[in-house]
């Protein structure tokens, strides 16, 4: 066979993939890029740190919140289990210790109100000194540690670390954890890790004192009817039950919220309300003769 006589080879055909194409204006268009693996792209990635953050800071609020109620409830029924320990002692003390001296039931009805008025007021304003003390002296420190981060934040950063490490956290990791809660809430972390204190669960006095001055009354209310219902023969022994059967309830209920032994603050509790009594009576009593 001859030259002449071969076909013609065909021109290689072009692999779509490999090769760009022309464009109609004969330039060869972009390569177009490989799909990413993993999540899909979009206008969705360029919000999802924003949204992660969002959603973050949305929890951290909530667990606040959730703090700073829990820390008020539980200053709330501090101050409510003081009051009415104080109101049934203190109100059951000076009615008998009355009783002692006198049994006209005018002079107990006197004595015991003036108690329990006297006695709820002065537990109420006790309370909301105490706790604006505690409040003030909390928003003093949590100020000094905010001009204390603007002024060296390299020296309470080591500050933070001596902190953490002190509460557990392994020398090889406390360095990264210090940086991520300075990342997040600088003054938070210090207040909280180095001092006990938070921002937002700062004590509110005023609802320690309204706690403190209604359970004041409610104990105090309970002595003061057994008294001035009971005949002069059985005025001691029916206040003693009550005190006893009022100071038992307590110890059971601060107990239960406090989580300890109830036998242990019961007991406890009783004993403390009987020796009273029975001491308030025995002065009542001397006095009354010495006077008659």
């Amino acid at each position: 066979m001859s030259l002449l006589d071969m076909p013609p080879r065909r021109p290689p055909v072009a692999d779509s993939t490999d090769t760009p194409t022309a464009s109609h204006g004969g330039a060869p268009s972009a390569e177009r890029p490989a799909p990413s693996v993993g999540r899909p792209s979009g206008p969705a990635d360029a919000h999802a740190p924003s949204a992660d953050r969002d959603t973050h800071t949305a929890v951290s609020r909530d667990h606040a919140e959730d703090r700073t109620a829990r820390s008020d409830r539980i200053n709330q029924l501090r101050a409510g289990v003081l009051g009415a320990n104080d109101g049934i002692v203190s109100v059951a003390g000076l009615a008998v210790g009355v009783a002692g001296a006198t049994t006209d039931i005018r002079w107990l009805l006197i004595a015991g109100l003036a108690s329990l008025v006297a006695g709820a007021l002065s537990m109420a304003m006790g309370e909301y000194v105490s706790v604006s003390t505690q409040r003030d002296t909390d928003r003093a420190l949590i100020a000094r540690t905010r001009r204390d981060l603007a002024a060296d934040p390299a020296g309470e950063h080591r500050h933070l670390l001596a902190a953490l490490t002190e509460s557990g956290i392994p020398d090889d990791v406390v360095g990264e954890v210090a940086d991520s809660m300075e990342r997040h809430d600088a003054l938070t972390a210090h207040t909280r890790f180095r001092h006990g204190v938070e921002q937002g669960t700062v004590v509110s006095p005023l609802s320690a004192a309204l706690a403190s001055l209604l359970s004041f009354t409610l104990g105090g209310i309970i002595p003061l009817l057994a008294i001035l219902a009971s005949p002069p023969v059985l005025r001691l022994p029916a206040t003693l039950v009550a005190v006893v059967v009022a100071l038992a309830l307590l110890g059971v209920v601060s107990a239960r919220l406090g989580q300890a032994d109830a036998r242990t603050a019961t007991v406890r509790t009783i004993i403390g309300g009987v020796l009273a009594l029975l001491v308030t009576y025995g002065i009542g009593a001397a006095l009354g003769v010495a006077i008659g």
